[in-house]
C-alpha cells in the first residue's frame, strides 16, 4: 500500500493526491468511496448534534435528560464517519487516520462547546443589560423620591364649620432639589347646638339637650328651629 506523500494540513495537494489515487485503477482501493459517504455521514450526524443542543439547551423544547441521550446515541455515528473520511485520506493508513479522526473530533467538540457558551453568555448579559435599564428608568434615573401619605380624618355627618385641614403631603426629591406639594381638604368638625327660643312661650333652650320640647310648655320644637339650631355657623 503506498503511503502519502503530504501531511493533512496540505489540503490542496492532499487531495489531488486522493483523486489521483482512486482514478489509478493499478492502485488497490478506492478512497473516495469511503471518503465521501464519511464525510456526508459525520455532516449529518454533526448537524442533528447542533440542532438538539439548540433545542435542548436554547428554545427548552427538549429537556436535558432526552437531549443528552440522542446526543450520545448520534456520538458514535459522527467519529465513525469522521474515521471513514480520514481512513480514505490519509489512503487507508490506520495510524495517521486515528490521529487525524481524534483531531478533528476535538477541535469539532472545542468549536461546538466555545460557541454554545458564548451564546447562553450573551443572551444572559442582554437580558441583564435590558433588565438594568427597565430599573433604571422605574426610579427616574437615580432620583429618590419619597411619598407621605398623612390619614385624614374622617368627616362627622353632624352639622359644624368647614375648617381647612393638611392632607396629603407628597415631597418629591430629585437633581438635588426637594419640591413641596400642600393637598388642602376641608373637613367637617362639628360644634355645639345653638339655642332657639319658643315660638309660643319665647322660652330660650337647646332642641337637642330637651329632647326637641320646650321645656316651659312642652310644644314641640319646629323643624325649621332644629334646623337653626343644628345649622353651622356662617364664618362670611
Amino acid at each position: 500500500m503506498p503511503q502519502s506523500q503530504y501531511r493533512a494540513r496540505q489540503v490542496a495537494a492532499k487531495t489531488h493526491e486522493v483523486v489521483e489515487y482512486d482514478h489509478d485503477d493499478s492502485l488497490p482501493g478506492k478512497p473516495l468511496h469511503i471518503l465521501i459517504p464519511g464525510g456526508l455521514v459525520a455532516l449529518a450526524a454533526l448537524g442533528t448534534i447542533i440542532l438538539i443542543i439548540y433545542l435542548t439547551w436554547f428554545e427548552g423544547r427538549l429537556n436535558e435528560g432526552t437531549g443528552t441521550v440522542l446526543i450520545l446515541l448520534l456520538a458514535p455515528f459522527y467519529i465513525g464517519g469522521v474515521f471513514l473520511f480520514s481512513y480514505g485520506y490519509e489512503l487507508y493508513n490506520i495510524p495517521r487516520a486515528l490521529r487525524l479522526t481524534a483531531i478533528i473530533v476535538f477541535l469539532t467538540v472545542a468549536a461546538v462547546v466555545i460557541v454554545a457558551v458564548l451564546l447562553l453568555v450573551l443572551g444572559a448579559g442582554g437580558k441583564g443589560l435590558t433588565g438594568g435599564s427597565s430599573k433604571k428608568k422605574s426610579s427616574g434615573g437615580g432620583a429618590g423620591k419619597a411619598l407621605i401619605n398623612s390619614v385624614s380624618k374622617p368627616s362627622m355627618n353632624s352639622g359644624g364649620s368647614h375648617l381647612p385641614n393638611i392632607g396629603n403631603v407628597v415631597v418629591l426629591g430629585g437633581s438635588g432639589r426637594t419640591h413641596t406639594r400642600e393637598v388642602v381638604k376641608e373637613v367637617e368638625v362639628p360644634v355645639a347646638p345653638r339655642s332657639v327660643d319658643c315660638p309660643f312661650c319665647r322660652r330660650s333652650y337647646v332642641p337637642a339637650e330637651q329632647n326637641y320640647a320646650c321645656p316651659a310648655c312642652g310644644a314641640a320644637t319646629p323643624k325649621e328651629l332644629i334646623e337653626a339650631s343644628e345649622a353651622p355657623k356662617d364664618r362670611s
